[in-house]
This record gives structure tokens, C-alpha cells and sequence, in this order.
């Protein structure tokens, strides 16, 4: 038998013309009645996004992978500090000052930074927050967020990807969601006695996925515990009062939470001093104050870094006083003293992978790495991105390999640094330990002889 197929009829140009026929052109009025909507809104967000990250890749067509890796140089094992790109925005970052950074654990290429404000443009938004992204090289932020005051601290809300945290000058505490249309806050707390009334350079979300605070100091002494769902008030406040001589509440500048501790952290202060505290307990507040340094602690940073051996009692501070001081939660006096300049120190960060690295920024405008392996007097490698420009903040990316450091001008400098520098090798926490006890030796030396700890 034979087999009968359906055959589809010819199609024609007549038929085009027909399908042409049924479009329907939209008049201007229904135009605007779309593209007011909250979802013709969102779709040209979204997909402006993604265009701008298309049109800005910069891929290398002709990589060879049959070439000799000889001919390539040293793969980063060269240049110590080299840098891949700088985050800058005219409109936006163009005469601010970068006063906080922050990466996320969550999407790891997001770099959230707040700004102060803008002196020369007064009708502008005091506060700015920018989102960066340093997987695409494109030119503007991921997002845009500002407040009516000038943000002093900022901080992604760990366990929560789309919810950012700014401190103020003001006291006030906002939180900014990126699944809004809107650029200001969705919650914000009051400027009330029950909370901050003077400006947060301090904040840090502790804590795990089912029980996490966020935790703020003000320049008042006053330390508040936030719930992020509720910012109407906050779940617990005190006053932290120096245990030295002047008994006063202690004008925090700097912050950090001692690795893998939820309870106890560590202050710096504008009047130089080092404290201790607690937030729960018997003893809570600040349990000891140090005369640290002769100006205020602009950075603190404790050491996070796991291995052979526990670092988790030492930590980095940095001060106006030209001066980089590593110190033991386990004494009551820095362990050795780092100079290089005379030169205000800005900030001062920990390696989150190597246990003797250390970076740090001043008001030259230079960014400095300290491998406490191979010297302690002066840096391993330095560098100066605009000799016009103090830097004012750094912070290393959660793989080690990267590092931000933000300038008075409102610039981001984002550097790669080499993996001969950044990873560690095996034997590098036993032998910072031996440094270690080197350090403290000719530290106590020194105060035995009265001439006070090594100034390098």
C-alpha cells in the first residue's frame, strides 16, 4: 500500500505580507502607559545590565594553546602588585572620599563601597553606596544607592545577598535592597536616644545563618545589636567606657571580632587607644584599654588566617601617628612596631589565606605589602597609584589574590596580586612563629634598655 504524507501548503510572499498586516502599531499614550510600568522597568534595568557586560568583555581570540608557556614570562610570579583596573564613576564618586569597602561572600566578584559627601555639588545626595562588579569590565556600578547623610561604614548583610548596610555621619543605620526600584533605604533606624545619635564608623554582621546580629558603634562609646528585620530598635545597647585613667566613653574609629568569636572584639579609638570588650557576660563592655598610639587608630584587624599554627590572638593597628603596630591579645604592650615614612597610616588589613602578609595604606597615597617572612623593617613591595591621592581604605578579596584599596579621590584601585607573594607555602606558619618570638625578643630587649619598642 502506498503511503500518504501531509505536505504543508507553499508559503508566499503574500502570506509575509499577511503576518505583516496583523502588527499592531502602539500610539505615543500607550507607549508611556508601558513604560511607566514596574515591570517594563525592571525588564530595561535587567537587560541594560547585561548588555553593558557583553559590550565591555575584553577576550583574547588569538590565545594560542599550542604555544610555548615559556614565551609568556614569569606567569605572576613578575609583578608583585599589578594593577587590573580602577573603579571610578564622574558622576557619582567624582570629588567624594571612599570611607568603607566591602566584598561579598556570597557573589564573590561584588564590591560594595560607600562614599562621603560631595563638597562641590551640594544638592547631591550626601551618602552614596556603589555596588561594583570586577568580573565585567564595565565602566558604571552594578547598583546605586545614596541617603540624605554621608555614609561612614558600610557592609554586605551576611546570609542576606540582596540587602546592604550603610553606617552614617548622622547615627542612623540604613539598609538598602537591590530588588527595589528605589535608590534609598527600605528601613532605616530612628535618631533616637535608643540608638545612635553620633556618626558609625563600626559595623560588622556577626553570627551565623539561623542567629546573626548586625553590631554598630557610634562615636559616642555607644555599641547597639541589630536584628536586620527590625530597625525600629535595637535588641540591645551600652556604653563602652575606657578602663584607663580617663574613664571615658570610648570614641570608636575601628572595629573587629576576634576570628571565630561573636562575643569579644576589639576597638580602636580617636584618642589612640587600643580596647578590649565584650558584648555578653559578667564583664561586659570594655574589659582593658591600652595606650596604643599617639593619634587615632584610623584601622584594627584581627588575624583570621587558619593552619599549623593558632594566630587568632594577634592583631594590626594603624594610627595617625605614622605608625603600623602589631600586638597579643595575651599582653598588655605592642609586640614589635612598623614604620616606613612619615606619613599618616590610613588602614591596615590581615592576608585572609597567608599568616605573615599584611597590607596597609597611607596618606602619600601608598599601598604597601608586608611579608613578616622575608623583613620587618621595611615592605615588601610598595606601590603609588596617584601621586596626587592619599588612600584612605584597603581590603583583600576573600581569595587572597586580590586586593582594593580606595582613595580621597573617590577611585577604587583593584590590584592582582602575584601568587609567589600571596600563596603560602607549607612551612610559613612555622616560621612566622620563630619571627615571632624574634620580635618579641628584641622588642623586650628595647623597653628593658628604655628606649621603647622597634620603630622600623
Amino acid at each position: 500500500m502506498p503511503v500518504v504524507e501531509m505536505v504543508q501548503p507553499a508559503h508566499t510572499d503574500e502570506d509575509d505580507k499577511k503576518t505583516e498586516a496583523t502588527v499592531v502599531e502602539l500610539s505615543e499614550e500607550e507607549k508611556q502607559q508601558i513604560m511607566i510600568t514596574e515591570d517594563y522597568k525592571k525588564f530595561l534595568d535587567r537587560t541594560s545590565r547585561l548588555m553593558e557586560r557583553a559590550l565591555t568583555q575584553d577576550v583574547d581570540i588569538f590565545v594560542d594553546y599550542t604555544g610555548d608557556l615559556s614565551d609568556d614570562g614569569d606567569h605572576g610570579f613578575g609583578e608583585k602588585l599589578k594593577l587590573q583596573r580602577v573603579f571610578y564613576d564622574e558622576h557619582w564618586t567624582k570629588h567624594r572620599h571612599v570611607t568603607c569597602m566591602d566584598w561579598s561572600k556570597q557573589y564573590q566578584e561584588l564590591l560594595l563601597a560607600s562614599y562621603n559627601a560631595n563638597t562641590e555639588l551640594p544638592h547631591e545626595p550626601d551618602g552614596v553606596c556603589l555596588v561594583w562588579n570586577s568580573m565585567f569590565k564595565k565602566d558604571s556600578p552594578e547598583y546605586i544607592f545614596h541617603c540624605q547623610s554621608a555614609v561612614t561604614s558600610c557592609c554586605f548583610a551576611a546570609f542576606h545577598p540582596n540587602l546592604y548596610i550603610g553606617g552614617t555621619y548622622s547615627g542612623q543605620v540604613v539598609l538598602w535592597d537591590n530588588r527595589s526600584s528605589k535608590r534609598m533605604p527600605v528601613q532605616r533606624t530612628p535618631l533616637s536616644a535608643s540608638a545612635h545619635t553620633h556618626p558609625i564608623y563600626c559595623a560588622s554582621v556577626v553570627g551565623t545563618e539561623n542567629a546573626h546580629n548586625l553590631i554598630t558603634i557610634s562615636t559616642d562609646g555607644k555599641v547597639c545589636s541589630w536584628s536586620l528585620d527590625m530597625l525600629s530598635q535595637p535588641q540591645d545597647s551600652m556604653i563602652l567606657t575606657a578602663t584607663n585613667k580617663n574613664k571615658l566613653p570610648v570614641a570608636a574609629l575601628s572595629m573587629s571580632f576576634l576570628s571565630g568569636d561573636v562575643n569579644n572584639f576589639l576597638i580602636g579609638g580617636e584618642d589612640g587607644a587600643v580596647s578590649s570588650a565584650c558584648r555578653h557576660g559578667s564583664k561586659a563592655g570594655v574589659t582593658n584599654s591600652l595606650d596604643g598610639h599617639n593619634g587615632p587608630v584610623t584601622g584594627i584587624d584581627t588575624h583570621c588566617v587558619q593552619g599549623a599554627v593558632d594566630f587568632s590572638h594577634l592583631y594590626l593597628t594603624s594610627s595617625f601617628d605614622w605608625t603600623v603596630k602589631l600586638w597579643s591579645t595575651r599582653n598588655d604592650h605592642e609586640l614589635y612596631t612598623f614604620k616606613d615614612g612619615t606619613e599618616y597610616m590610613m588602614d591596615v588589613r590581615w592576608s585572609p589565606i597567608h599568616p605573615a602578609l599584611f597590607a596597609c595604606v597611607d596618606g602619600s597615597g601608598k599601598l604597601s605589602l608586608w611579608n613578616l617572612n622575608n623583613d620587618t623593617e621595611v615592605p615588601t613591595t610598595s606601590t603609588v597609584p596617584d601621586m596626587q591621592a592619599a588612600l584612605n581604605k584597603c581590603k583583600w578579596h576573600g581569595n587572597g589574590s586580590q586586593l582594593a584599596a580606595g582613595g580621597n579621590n573617590g577611585k577604587i584601585y583593584l590590584y592582582d596580586v602575584s601568587e609567589k607573594l600571596a600563596n603560602p607555602k607549607l612551612d610559613e606558619w612555622n616560621k612566622f612563629a620563630h619571627n615571632l618570638l624574634e620580635m618579641q625578643s628584641e622588642s623586650a630587649d628595647l623597653d628593658m634598655s628604655g628606649v621603647g619598642a622597634p620603630l622600623r
